[in-house]
């Protein structure tokens, strides 16, 4: 499932990142993004067949935590996102959702007693505040940097869990 949540979510990102990314960036977007939703269809083929096998979240209390962790992040990521549309700030919106997004894998780490997710939450904090320095160095959107960022970085969690699954 590793593969097949972070492949897919990597695809999401690297196409958020095609909102306004500078011209050269286009084409390294596009097959970022191919990567990913490929590794993501992967994942999802290998998690069909192995459906059965034992995870995390077969225990009750793992599972409803999942859910309450997974319940608040969409409902803050609306409410937050509309807010800031309705404040004419829509620049700040893909920030916002990194940063949510990141500190969510904090509490997944609890769920699935991961370690890697602490590192996952770190590193995209890291894209997120990073980018505004560097979309004003760099003159490019903020939606290009986060979106590129985290598309490569949870396409290579999703590659950890390929990785973790063949071993």
């Amino acid at each position: 499932m590793y593969a097949a949540i972070f492949g897919w979510f990597s695809f999401v990102w690297f196409g958020w990142a095609q909102e306004a990314p500078p011209s050269e960036w286009r084409i390294w977007l596009g097959i970022g993004a191919a990567v990913a939703l490929i590794t993501g269809i992967a994942g999802a083929i290998l998690s069909f067949y192995h459906w059965h096998s034992k995870t995390a979240l077969a225990a009750i209390a793992n599972f409803n935590w999942y859910l309450i962790i997974f319940a608040a992040e969409v409902i803050l990521i609306l409410a937050g996102s509309l807010l800031l549309l309705w404040l004419h700030k829509e620049e700040q919106v893909a920030p916002f959702i990194s940063l949510l997004v990141a500190l969510h894998f904090v509490g997944l780490k609890f769920v699935f007693q991961d370690e890697l997710l602490f590192l996952l939450a770190g590193l995209m904090l890291i894209v997120t505040f990073a980018a505004y320095p560097l979309a004003n160095y760099l003159h490019v959107s903020l939606s290009a940097l986060i979106g590129g960022g985290n598309g490569v970085i949870l396409l290579g969690f999703a590659w950890v869990g390929l990785l973790r699954f063949l071993s």
